[in-house]
């Protein structure tokens, strides 16, 4: 298959949903300036040279180890990543491995990294790693990423067996992914939607600082044929009363 997107894109949105953090930090946190116009009024303004290619691994953008990677001067080889038009991997999907030492198994999906196409799968696909703790050598198993591409295969839930899946709509206009085999819809993991502030959407406490629902819901602007000057004089009750010079066009 042609590969045709580059690996140095801008933030995948599945990093941004789980953070469930404002685009303008996560912006500002990956923010690398290398040169920014001086100050005078015989300048351009807002002349500014950013960064725009960045290495992603498995450390989220808004990480200290993001910026490590990333810092300035430190160069990686390109990672052509395939582009997938709709992403279908949720955490908490079983799935099973079709590569490497746990071909065959299945196992929940963890961790996701959608600017790599990568998911970590819990307890499979591992590798042993070395820590130095004091002088005393730890080891432990990490698990390593998989390409949903090709490496990984989601199940169903009917039957617990691997399948093909494609996207359908059903007579409600809901869109749910739909097995080839079996035609049995995989429903999205209720673990999905989790975030760093809550485990359901539902059991969210709202904060002091939080815009409550119902201002949200508040509409506070209507749309009218107006300029902003005649919206004025129309709540200050003021009445054009002047009568405009004539004017030629020739």
């Amino acid at each position: 298959m042609r590969l045709t997107q580059i690996l140095y894109t801008k933030i995948g949105e599945w990093s941004k949903k789980y953070a469930n953090l404002p685009d303008r930090y996560i912006k500002r946190a990956m923010e690398q300036v290398y040169w920014r116009n001086p100050k005078g009024i015989q300048y351009r303004p807002n002349t500014v040279v950013k960064r725009k290619k960045f290495h992603f691994t498995l450390d989220r953008p808004w990480s200290a180890q993001f910026a490590e990677t990333n810092s300035p001067g430190r160069l990686h080889p390109k990672v052509f990543v395939e582009p997938i038009k709709k992403w279908s991997f949720f955490r908490g999907d079983r799935v099973e491995v079709l590569v490497g030492k746990d071909k065959e198994k299945q196992g929940i999906v963890k961790y996701i990294v959608q600017e790599r196409n990568w998911i970590l799968v819990e307890g499979l696909n591992c590798k042993l790693t070395k820590l130095d703790r004091g002088g005393v050598k730890i080891y432990i198993q990490e698990e390593q990423p998989l390409l949903v591409t090709d490496q990984v295969a989601l199940v169903d839930p009917s039957d617990l067996k691997s399948t093909g899946f494609e996207w359908r709509y059903t007579q409600s206009g809901e869109q749910v992914r739909v097995s080839l085999r079996t035609g049995r819809i995989i429903p999205v993991p209720a673990s999905a939607e989790e975030t760093r502030d809550y485990k359901a959407k539902g059991l969210y406490v709202e904060q002091p600082k939080d815009t409550s629902e119902k201002d949200l819901g508040e509409v506070t602007f209507e749309p009218t044929l107006k300029t902003f000057e005649m919206e004025i004089m129309d709540q200050m009750g003021i009445k054009e009363d002047r009568i405009p010079k004539k004017s030629y066009w020739y």
